[in-house]
């Protein structure tokens, strides 16, 4: 090895390789990222999708997860100009009849708005909230590890594992509170009457409450550059527009962290890898897509429920049993007539996303692995239904179905933005079976995106954990 070659070689700057590439530069080695897009970021950037002067988030927009990690809670990004702005209420979920379930930042405040079911939230959310942290660092380690916390863990765990339609019935009696939880559940992407569903409605709610969900002060990009800047100051090197096709292509180095799909390392590292484990990476199972859509509009979405206004996140699809339904369809391989939608409206907090008086709106909504089904009026349909005006808002629209979401990063097969299905079987099996999954059986090469524990959202958490495996295995440091 050339005396100047990398300690380490990151491939692909979503959140996860650059959080590796940063704990591989604290500890002292030196590290270069490559980046197959003219900029970094992943599934970290914004850009003007409709018309000149709306910056929209290409895919996230909430930090919640975020302002939850260990990692991103050890750096100081403000030096580099990162502002988070967090909206009033982290949430809202409408219902008909201009009904809404508030999540507020306060537990006792969110059950105030739900009726009946005003005790049983607190008695179900206010101990998970208060135990946020030790839940947070179970939640976002290693798959197999023992828990630091385990009565925390204990009281997580328990109704965690049941599916969200089971935990919601069995806890509450009104329409708000249910949906609520359906809400935040259906974002693992699964039909909420599966196990562990009810876990992604937790640990969201848990977020909202005890970190909130902001949204980043002129886009989600600033995020991703802020990123680069902490690891530029480190001495780490960023190389953009430079794909890697095979590994063979990259300079000697220690260890090689591949901030991608399991087929991509697959392919790009090829029979550097042993074939049987290979074909386990191939195999590894992907999950629903999305249609996402991004308005430029003239006003702000004009709500039915004044709650709705005041939050930054808007889940829109009704009860409970019409979200259950519509995730049924979808994974049975059709297309909602009333999907659920993930809505964000930044614009209403931070100006500087839009011109003077003008807004942006962000959504999306599940549908099969790969879909070629434009749900762009089913979307807005929806919409409609509780903000009544909201079509005549529109000024501009950008439409991206799964191959485009796909084609965007590489990372997000057939549309999937989680980077693989998250059920029972892969979430302890992610990429495959194996008691270290960031390492691979071939000395120095690892896996550190998403497809890894602790899986999907922007918390760089599968990159700390494949940095610290590759501090151990190749450089005898334990952080």
């Amino acid at each position: 090895m050339k005396a100047d070659a990398p300690d380490a070689i990151v491939v692909g700057s979503g959140p996860n390789g650059l959080a590796a590439a940063i704990t591989l530069a604290r500890a002292g080695k030196s590290v270069v990222v490559y980046e197959a897009h003219d900029t970094v970021g992943g599934g970290m950037r914004s850009a003007e999708l409709t018309l000149p002067g709306f910056v929209h988030d290409i895919c996230s927009a909430v930090q919640g997860t975020s302002t939850a990690s260990p990692f991103f809670r050890d750096l100081d990004l403000g030096r580099f100009g990162l502002e988070l702005i967090d909206p009033p209420a982290p949430l809202a979920h409408v219902l008909d009849g201009g009904r809404v379930a508030v999540l507020e930042r306060s537990v006792a405040e969110t059950g105030a708005g739900l009726g009946v079911d005003r005790a049983a939230y607190r008695r179900l959310m206010g101990p998970l909230v208060r135990d946020a942290d030790a839940v947070m660092d179970l939640v976002l380690g290693p798959i197999f590890r023992v828990p630091r916390h385990p009565l925390a863990a204990a009281r997580f765990g328990l109704p965690a594992l049941r599916s969200a339609v089971g935990l919601a019935r069995a806890r509450f009696q009104g329409d708000e509170a249910p949906a609520l939880l359906a809400g935040v559940g259906a974002h693992s992407m699964l039909r909420l009457d599966r196990p562990l569903t009810a876990s992604f409605g937790l640990v969201l709610a848990i977020t909202a409450h005890a970190y909130g969900w902001p949204i980043v002060r002129g886009g989600t990009g600033q995020l991703a550059d802020a990123l680069a800047a902490e690891l530029r100051s480190l001495g780490g090197e960023i190389v953009t527009g430079h794909a890697v096709t095979a590994i063979a292509e990259l300079p000697a180095a220690r260890a090689v962290l591949f901030d991608t799909t399991p087929r991509a390392l697959a392919a790009i590292a090829g029979d550097r890898l042993p074939g049987g484990y290979r074909r386990r990476l191939e195999g590894f199972r992907y999950g629903p897509g999305v249609v996402k859509v991004d308005w430029a509009l003239s006003d702000p979405i004009p709500w039915t429920a004044g709650g709705a206004r005041r939050a930054g996140t808007v889940h829109v699809g009704g009860t409970l049993d019409e979200i259950r339904s519509g995730e049924v369809e979808v994974a049975a391989g059709r297309h909602p007539e009333r999907p659920f939608v993930i809505v964000v409206q930044p614009s209403r907090f931070d100006p500087s996303r839009a011109p003077e008086g003008r807004h942006t709106g962000w959504a999306y909504c599940h549908v099969p692995s790969g879909s070629t089904v434009d749900m762009t009026e089913r979307i807005e349909a929806q919409l409609e239904r509780f903000a009544p005006g909201f079509r005549d808002t529109i000024l501009a629209r950008s439409v991206r179905l799964p191959a485009d979401m796909e084609a965007y990063n590489p990372n997000y097969v057939g549309g999937d933005i989680n980077a693989g299905i998250e059920d029972l079987r892969q979430l302890f099996t992610r990429p495959v079976a194996r008691l270290d999954p960031y390492s691979t059986p071939t000395r120095g090469i690892y896996l550190c995106s998403a497809s890894t524990p602790p899986g999907g959202g922007v918390h760089g958490m599968c990159g700390v954990w494949a940095a610290r495996s590759v501090l151990r295995r190749e450089f005898g440091i334990r952080a």
